[in-house]
């Protein structure tokens, strides 16, 4: 008989083996109820061989994550893009605590693993607000944004954990979630549209108080001049060709509204209430509400100071 007809699946590391017998206890008699020694006797290996490889039965639960945190922490002490420090954070493959977050209540480990994605996303976070304020951020300004970034890490891992990690990549969501934190796409920090306002007041008025952003800085000069900075949320450049505006315009509207060379887009919570509130807040409707083929609902307005802009409220998959 061919000898590899006994080989059958490569036998499991030691590591690999207490973490299966670690779940397999967990899913019968629960997490506090296990003990170390429990955990050995299944696996095989002594107590001693268990913290060969885990310093604690929680860290147990956390198996290759640690690696990749502890790896992160440490990159970031260089002068590689956080953001795709952040991201490496999902190269580890499907372990026990995807299984453990997927099982929380039935193993219980809920307040375990709560405690554990505090103490991670602090230990992280630490480390993103030093390197922030080393690149000249302000010390609130980068704990802030620190928070933010570690916070997303660890809601991906919570959201792939959930949508089942044998079906869904970790980068996938890493990726989405680093996208809604201001400050990790790179180079730049802001995208800032500057608009000259001949009627400063009313457009003051309108994009601040009806089109809803934030007055977050205001200045004064000699002259009469002013300027205000208003908080738009997270920002992106869209570059698109000709052919591209040409397909948007016939998607968008009735032929009637072409797009200028600039149009300022807004992400909203409800186009149609947006358009309403815009509309009688003084803007001219250009293009009502309507579907596009990439699920979003869109509409055109023409706002003070002669701004063009596309509201769009983001359907998600069907």
């Amino acid at each position: 008989m061919d000898s590899a007809a006994h080989a059958g699946r490569p036998k499991a590391s030691s590591r690999e083996t207490i973490a299966e017998a670690a779940c397999e206890l967990f899913l019968e008699q629960g997490y506090n109820r296990t003990s170390v020694t429990d955990i050995a006797i299944r696996a095989g290996v002594s107590r001693s061989s268990f913290f060969n490889y885990f310093d604690t039965k929680s860290a147990l639960l956390w198996g290759g994550f640690d690696e990749r945190l502890d790896a992160a922490c440490t990159a970031l002490a260089g002068v590689a893009p956080i953001r795709d420090i952040l991201a490496e954070i999902a190269g580890f493959a499907p372990d026990v605590l995807a299984l453990a977050i997927a099982n929380a209540d039935a193993m219980g480990v809920a307040d375990e693993l709560e405690r554990g994605r505090a103490v991670r996303a602090a230990q992280l976070g630490r480390a993103v607000a030093q390197r922030a304020h080393r690149s000249g951020m302000p010390p609130l300004a980068a704990d802030v944004h620190a928070a933010a970034a570690a916070g997303a890490v660890m809601a991906a891992v919570w959201a792939w954990a959930d949508a089942g990690s044998g079906r869904t990549a970790l980068e996938r969501w890493m990726h989405e979630a680093l996208a809604h934190v201001p400050g990790l796409g790179g180079e730049v920090r802001q995208l800032r549209v500057v608009v000259e306002a001949e009627d400063f007041e009313a457009a003051l008025v309108f994009y601040r108080d009806v089109a809803g952003m934030p007055q977050a800085e205001a200045y004064e000069a000699e002259g009469g001049a002013r300027v205000a900075i208003l908080d738009a949320g997270r920002a992106t450049l869209e570059l698109s060709n000709p052919a591209q505006i040409a397909f948007i315009d016939r998607v968008e509207t009735d032929g009637d509204a072409p797009s200028d060379h600039v149009r300022i887009a807004l992400e909203v919570a409800d186009t149609v209430a947006a358009q309403q509130r815009l509309a009688d807040g003084g803007a001219a409707v250009e293009a009502s509400v309507r579907q596009t083929p990439w699920r979003s609902l869109n509409a055109r307005l023409r706002g003070p100071a002669g701004l063009q802009l596309t509201l769009f409220q983001e359907l998600g998959p069907q």
